[in-house]
């Protein structure tokens, strides 16, 4: 049986969520004040995702690095693969905010975009 309490960010009011579960199974859940704060305590029990931020090298630019971010949440669990995937990737000038930099990182859905203009 595990025990995990979740802090949710859904809101400005960040309720301190309880969750007791197992694998898949969740048993019992309390502490949200609405039922968006219980969907984000389920999901960050059952596959905790994050939005992935980091910098590329880019050639061509005034600035050696280029700040990048993921366009959809991707698992916790695959940061450090993406991580190693996107030290290996160069950008070259121009680029433009919202440029996809990787497609697809991982076979996710996910991409990875310029956030700023180089």
């Amino acid at each position: 049986m595990i025990e995990k309490n979740v802090i949710c960010t859904v809101c400005p009011r960040g309720c301190s969520i309880n969750v007791v579960g197992e694998g898949n199974r969740i048993d019992t859940i309390g502490g949200y004040s609405c039922k968006r704060g219980e969907r984000y305590a389920t999901d960050e029990f059952l596959l905790p995702k994050r939005i992935f931020t980091s910098t590329v090298r880019i050639d061509g630019s005034s600035e050696p690095l280029l700040p990048v971010r993921s366009d959809a949440t991707v698992p916790k669990a695959k940061l450090f693969e993406i991580a190693a995937q996107v030290r290996s990737v160069k950008a070259v000038s121009p680029v433009k905010t919202g440029d996809i930099i990787i497609k697809d990182i991982l076979g996710l859905g996910v991409d990875i975009v310029a956030c700023r203009n180089a």
